[in-house]
């Protein structure tokens, strides 16, 4: 889905792959896999509505660079990403294009037709990427090196839902829109983290959230006494 949290921008420049491979340095292998996603996108929105249809002149910007600007922050060396409430894949199943021959990536998505999208695709494109129908709150504890949402939750219910998949060197990269400041408040008062805060390539007001040592703000506090 798009984010919510941002209006929409009008998109004064025509932007597609050649626009968007100029921008990331994609090979022309990658920017083939991503043609295939969209096109694939644009088949079954038409009949299961999976993203806004007044989006998908904009995919490339709106959904494809919006999902790849977090690729230059994943670790080198991580091997696992898990990404909640993906919806039609974003970020998560074009991180899994970008980084598929170094990244196993988990897809969480209890909603049947969007799942069954991302399965197909995953499918289509021989991509090393699990998708997970159960909802967040019933799927086993497992550690990832990085954790990515988009438009999902509120950050404080974000940390709820993804606390029980972070471990001591897990990454959290969310995008955010221009309430990041009311979130990081409300969240303050559950979770202790270390964040820093990256300008979102695709839009002036969205912000991309780095979390670092994400700890219950009871547990840190337990680990004192």
């Amino acid at each position: 889905m798009s984010n919510p949290a941002l209006p929409d921008l009008p998109q004064a420049v025509p932007f597609g792959p050649e626009e968007f491979a100029a921008a990331t340095g994609v090979s022309r292998e990658t920017r083939g896999l991503l043609e295939t996603y969209a096109a694939m996108l644009r088949d079954w929105n038409s009949r299961h509505n999976l993203v806004s249809e007044n989006t998908l002149p904009d995919v490339w910007h709106r959904h494809m660079l919006d999902s790849a600007q977090l690729e230059p922050l994943i670790p080198a060396k991580a091997q696992t990403l898990a990404d909640l409430g993906s919806g039609a894949g974003f970020p998560g199943l074009v991180l899994a294009i970008l980084r598929r021959d170094r990244l196993r990536v988990t897809l969480f998505e209890a909603t049947k037709k969007k799942a069954d999208f991302l399965s197909a695709v995953t499918q289509a494109l021989s991509l090393p990427v699990t998708v997970c129908t159960d909802r967040i709150e019933a799927a086993p504890a497992e550690i990832f090196h990085v954790l990515t949402a988009r438009a999902f939750a509120p950050l404080d219910p974000l940390l709820a839902q993804a606390h029980k998949f972070v471990g001591p060197r897990t990454i959290c990269l969310f995008l955010k829109g221009q309430k990041l400041g009311l979130e990081l408040t409300e969240a303050a008062r559950h979770w202790k983290m270390n964040i820093q805060k990256h300008p979102s390539k695709t839009h002036p007001l969205g912000v991309i959230l780095e979390i670092r040592d994400l700890q219950h703000a009871l547990q840190r506090h337990s680990h004192r006494r």
